[in-house]
């Protein structure tokens, strides 16, 4: 191996021994003869400007970017793509000529993930629950499908009227409303709802929407993706909606980051072959 071309990947996040990023990463490395490696570094809030300034003394020649550090990590770099200044929050970090670039995958992944499920949003009114980074993503991308209405429900009012005004100023004319999280009650016309919230990660999580008001004309979309079938999408099968796991967005956003980093089309199903068997999926 000509150790001039070896390179080290990883995810920054907070906990992040969770992450199937390794595991999709290395395959797709592996299954192209590439002499890279991708590891998770578990990075504090409190160490993250240090732990970015080490990438390149330490030549990690990427990296993505997960819980909790996808809005906090942007002062550091050095600059932003499109993409990721309209959604304010990165996924993905490349180091190119030495400057530190932040990406944004979540948004045009996940968006994959519903054309994969044959969901059309066109015309749908799309509830998002929660505020973060992720949301950010998706709400961007969902707003760039031309959808009838984007409803924010979200805990924390401040973060959700930020988000909202930061949409307004990108869209012109923008349907956007928002809501505190206790909203449960919206009409039943054809809607996709989506969690972009963390929970659902723990086994005692509360759901992030009541189930008795899933209406069955609905889809419903976690973003979380282990365990693959959430309580929260266990809830809504039960209901009659249609139901669109967390494992098509990470598996798209992947490929996307993939290939910013390497400059490589993507072996996807590759990819998609390593995601599954990690999550026990035949």
């Amino acid at each position: 191996m000509d150790k001039k071309t070896t390179k080290v990947f990883g995810i920054f996040g907070d906990p992040v021994g969770h992450s199937l990023s390794p595991v999709i990463h290395n395959a797709a490395f592996q299954s192209l003869h590439l002499p890279y490696y991708y590891v998770p570094f578990e990075i504090s809030k409190e160490r993250l400007k240090e732990a970015v300034l080490a990438m390149t003394p330490l030549g990690i020649a990427g990296i993505n970017v997960t819980i909790p550090h996808k809005e906090t990590i942007i002062p550091f770099l050095d600059r932003l793509s499109d993409e990721a200044k309209k959604i304010g929050a990165v996924n993905t970090v490349e180091r190119f000529n030495n400057e530190l670039i932040g990406h944004n995958t979540d948004g045009p992944g996940f968006l994959k993930s519903l054309e994969e499920a044959d969901i059309d949003l066109s015309g749908l009114r799309v509830i998002l629950l929660g505020a973060g980074g992720a949301a950010r993503g998706v709400a961007v991308s969902l707003l760039n499908a031309n959808i009838a209405e984007l409803c924010l429900v979200a805990r924390s009012i401040e973060k959700r009227k930020m988000l909202k005004n930061d949409l307004c100023a990108l869209f012109p004319n923008p349907k956007i409303s928002e809501y505190p999280f206790d909203k449960n009650d919206f009409e039943p016309v054809p809607t996709l709802l989506i969690n972009a919230t963390s929970l659902g990660m723990k086994p005692d999580d509360p759901l992030p929407y009541r189930k008795e008001r899933i209406d069955p004309v609905w889809a419903v979309a976690d973003l979380v993706y282990r365990p693959v079938k959430t309580p929260f999408l266990t809830a809504a099968e039960k209901a009659g909606a249609k139901i669109v796991p967390g494992v098509g967005m990470l598996l798209h956003q992947a490929a996307r980051s993939f290939e910013i980093f390497t400059k490589h089309k993507a072996p996807l199903e590759t990819m998609k072959k390593a995601l599954l068997t990690a999550l026990n999926i035949p």
